[in-house]
């Protein structure tokens, strides 16, 4: 059976194309964001300094030497979480106010590099919904003990994991978790963890930048049509009589 819900515009139910889909259709997340356009500056200043805070945690990360239990395991955990935490910061951010740049984002890409990313962010959203609260995060961390394609000998690796119990969540947010448990079984699980955020962040960054230059865009739009409507209502200044011909 699909999974539908209320478009958050009209309220009609549709089936959604992705897991963040929030609207039926174009005309309605152009209306919504029309009357939520008050709340910009707000959104570009969370952006910023999410940004910043996930540039920084995934740059820790990627200097961890995870070395088998103790002080330094402990570290590499702490390290995944604070990762987690704020990529999924950045994608939700993105997602609730800048939808049409990460859509537009996401199509221009290949199909199967688009669903590449769409289970890593789904995969991630699992982590960070289970992590510390229905699992210990030491469950998620494993160390490889071989060289492989995505990772070096003794790098952090996503471990197998078995499926989540269905807890208080309602049969809809059930579906949508067992949907976020696949994506991480079958994208995250036994892959290197720094290629996995690498892979994460470059499509985030990628989309902040693009929703940039659309906020500037729509900016330049509006002042030109403020200036144009300032223009038409100013009153206009009398020309100054044509001068006399010259004496014949």
């Amino acid at each position: 059976m699909a999974i539908t819900r209320a478009c958050e515009q009209c309220g009609t139910a549709f089936a959604p194309r992705r897991q963040h889909s929030r609207f039926c259709s174009a005309q309605c997340r152009v209306a919504w964001n029309c009357e939520h356009a008050r709340h910009e500056g707000v959104s570009s200043a969370a952006l910023d300094w999410s940004l910043t805070a996930m540039t920084e945690a995934t740059a820790r990360l990627a200097r961890s030497r995870p070395s088998g239990a103790g002080a330094a395991e402990v570290h590499a955990i702490v390290a995944v979480s604070d990762a987690v935490w704020w990529v999924t910061i950045v994608d939700a951010t993105l997602v609730r106010y800048h939808p049409d740049s990460y859509d537009a984002t996401m199509d221009a890409l290949p199909a199967a590099r688009q669903q590449e990313i769409g289970q890593t962010l789904a995969g991630l959203r699992f982590v960070r919904n289970q992590m510390g609260v229905h699992r210990d995060p030491g469950e998620f961390i494993g160390v490889s003990p071989v060289a492989g394609k995505a990772e070096r000998r003794g790098a952090l690796v996503w471990s197998p994991l078995s499926p989540p119990p269905a807890g208080d969540l309602s049969p809809r947010g059930q579906e949508w978790e067992r949907g976020r448990y696949l994506a991480y079984t079958e994208r995250l699980a036994g892959q290197g963890v720094v290629h996995t955020f690498a892979l994460a962040t470059r499509f985030l960054r990628h989309t902040a930048a693009n929703a940039a230059i659309a906020s500037d865009d729509t900016a330049h739009d509006d002042t030109a049509h403020d200036d144009a409507t300032v223009a038409a209502q100013a009153p206009r200044k009398a020309l100054p009589a044509p001068a006399a011909p010259p004496p014949a």
